[in-house]
């Protein structure tokens, strides 16, 4: 009798591994359909489980069709409802903001007044300053320390937007929206749902490394591998998936380049300007994937002193951050669900809800 083993290929911060029909024949087992669509600067896998193959190309479909629509909308780099809102943001008065910006816009509000505004979408001339999502820096060298100090003297802020009715301005022309540390994570949720709306009961949709899934592959979880951020294609710890859940890593190693001996990564720190410091990656498990996503790069940038306060904040119960010195912080719900396979020291926090 054959096993019949799928194995999802490592991606940036996750590994996938999906084991079902080992001790029957695939035709007692529920097949899993497989696509692959390239959006938000990745590779998005998605798995279905227990649908015929017509549902399976009819999803796939309009996957397709709904993350090309998110990709061309919410990149501010691209001439796009996004871009529209931040030119005509500059002139502090009110314009018809985009529908397709909207909601996005209002949940990022509540996430970064949640996380202390250590999740600041407002910021992003900041973050094209760094360039990591261009090919600026390819030589490797930060930005002028000045520039730096210039963009962080305008204190640019989601609270600095005012709404009524369809219109929108901003108090402060500073404010350049890049919803880029949650659009991932909002935009998977929408298509989860998508899914679940059209009676799918199992799924998993990974986005690079940063996931939803619901259900279970045949009769067992989906596995998740967490990669160790300091060595390749190295397993630090499972998890497994329990019904419908999120997992988020935000890592240091993703993005970055070595510039003079020191490590400059994507996560940029509000307050500093800089790549923020003291972590190497921060994974989260929470059912909805943007909360996820944005908590995952609120915590990173908290760092060891106050991740477990913003975690709080954000409504996040389990956590696990690896700091600069490769130990695991995690609170005690987490420890329950993680499996290590590296030797590592761990530090239990206090219980988080």
């Amino acid at each position: 009798m054959k096993c019949y083993i799928n194995f999802r290929a490592v991606l940036t911060s996750l590994i996938i591994i999906t084991l079902s029909g080992c001790n029957t024949p695939p035709e007692a087992e529920s097949l899993t359909y497989q696509h692959s669509i390239f959006s938000f600067g990745t590779i998005i896998d998605v798995s279905l489980n227990g649908v015929s193959e017509d549902v399976a190309e009819e999803a796939f479909d309009q996957l397709e069709a709904d993350f090309r629509y998110m990709q061309l909308t919410w990149n501010p780099a691209v001439s796009s409802a996004i871009a529209r809102n931040n030119l005509l943001i500059k002139s502090t008065e009110w314009f018809s903001d985009a529908p397709s910006v909207r909601p996005l816009l209002l949940e990022a509000t509540q996430l970064s007044n949640a996380s202390e505004n250590l999740f600041n979408p407002a910021m992003g001339k900041l973050i094209k300053l760094w360039g990591f999502n261009s090919e600026e820096h390819e030589t490797g060298i930060p930005p002028d320390d000045e520039t730096i100090k210039q963009l962080l003297a305008t204190r640019p802020s989601m609270n600095d937007l005012e709404i009524k009715g369809v219109q929108l301005r901003s108090k402060n022309p500073a404010v350049s929206l890049n919803f880029g540390g949650f659009a991932k994570g909002y935009g998977i949720r929408q298509e989860m749902k998508m899914l679940t709306d059209s009676g799918i009961k199992n799924a998993i949709i990974n986005a690079g490394g940063d996931l939803e899934a619901i259900g279970r592959p045949g009769n067992r979880p989906w596995r998740i591998g967490i990669i160790h951020p300091r060595k390749k294609d190295t397993v630090l710890a499972y998890l497994d998936i329990k019904g419908h859940e999120s997992v988020f890593t935000s890592g240091d190693y993703e993005r970055f380049f070595i510039y003079e001996n020191k490590r400059y990564h994507h996560i940029i720190d509000p307050r500093t300007g800089y790549p923020a410091e003291g972590v190497q990656s921060v994974t989260v498990i929470h059912p909805d994937s943007a909360v996820a996503d944005a908590a995952a790069t609120a915590l990173f940038v908290a760092g060891v002193k106050d991740w477990h306060r913003i975690a709080k904040s954000m409504g996040v119960s389990y956590v696990l951050l690896i700091d600069e010195n490769g130990t695991a912080h995690m609170n005690p719900k987490m420890q329950t669900r993680i499996k290590f396979q590296q030797p590592t020291k761990t530090l239990l926090s206090p219980p988080l809800l």
